[in-house]
């Protein structure tokens, strides 16, 4: 287990019925890159049970944090949203991941695209410095099916930007836009609509997508991942990678485990 390190959880909340986050600690060795995933897990039956799990905490937090589905018959995310403070979890040493903005170019605006969970990611993009040195604007995305299922929408608007580290750069670069598709809300409709009908640039008073200028990255459910893929190749973006940077980005490694067998999915959640 000398690739783990065994964490404390410092604090669970309860989001939904079928969302919650949990902080640990953090061993002072491990270290990460905004937008990067690791393997969590618990000891069953004295055998490490693990799965991906993005890292939605900062890279300098003292604390690390992670955001996830309650899967009350998979084999580890049932124990796991039982979680309760004082707990010990495992946690990789190793990290890894596609949605980090060294796989893009440098650009006007960063749009991040996020559904459900998927959201994880990019909390940890939105409290990096580097994001706003990088990007004139940085336009986080959200899509639920619930207004309940906006996680961390008083996060970033209320607390974030008087983050002692990024709050000026939150004020006056991050666009946050929650939408919902069930619910009524100020802002209805999946995303990839909202693009193509252009009343997303509308609503933020910001030019349409174009590859010149705007880098994306995108995680959440198979359809978005598709279809915002879809969208944009279509309007010329290219996809960057590992030691290539493009236009956008997707974390691969989960979009392939989404062809794993339906009762293996169960524990291999999109960040």
């Amino acid at each position: 287990m000398s690739n783990f390190s065994q964490e404390s959880v410092l604090s669970v909340h309860h989001w939904t019925d079928s969302l919650f986050s949990f902080t640990t600690t953090r061993d002072p060795s491990f270290r990460f890159r905004s937008g990067e995933f690791t393997k969590i897990g618990l000891k069953v039956d004295e055998k490490p049970l693990l799965r991906a799990c993005s890292l939605a905490s900062g890279r300098y937090e003292d604390r690390l944090e992670f955001f996830s589905i309650k899967v009350p018959d998979g084999l580890l995310a049932s124990r796991l949203q039982h979680l309760k403070e004082g707990d010990e979890i495992i946690v990789s040493r190793k990290t890894t991941g596609t949605l980090v903005i060294d796989n893009l170019e440098g650009g006007r605006n960063l749009y991040l695209i996020g559904t459900g969970t998927g959201l994880a990611p990019f909390l940890s993009v939105i409290k990096d410095p580097e994001t706003y040195l990088r990007f004139e604007h940085v336009v986080l995305l959200h899509g639920c099916r619930r207004v309940a299922d906006l996680a961390y929408g008083e996060m970033i608007t209320e607390k974030l930007p008087h983050d002692e580290l990024v709050g000026d750069f939150v004020r006056y670069q991050l666009i946050y836009y929650p939408t919902v598709t069930r619910d009524r809300f100020c802002n209805r409709g999946r995303i990839t609509d909202l693009i193509t009908s252009g009343k997303l640039f509308t609503d933020i008073e910001l030019p349409e997508l174009e590859p010149q200028h705007d880098r994306v990255m995108i995680c959440g459910n198979p359809a978005l991942v598709r279809d915002a893929r879809e969208l944009l190749v279509a309007k010329g973006f290219v996809e960057g990678d590992h030691g290539q940077p493009a236009q956008f980005a997707f974390e691969k490694e989960f979009a392939e485990r989404n062809n794993l067998s339906s009762s293996r999915k169960k524990d291999l959640h999109g960040p």
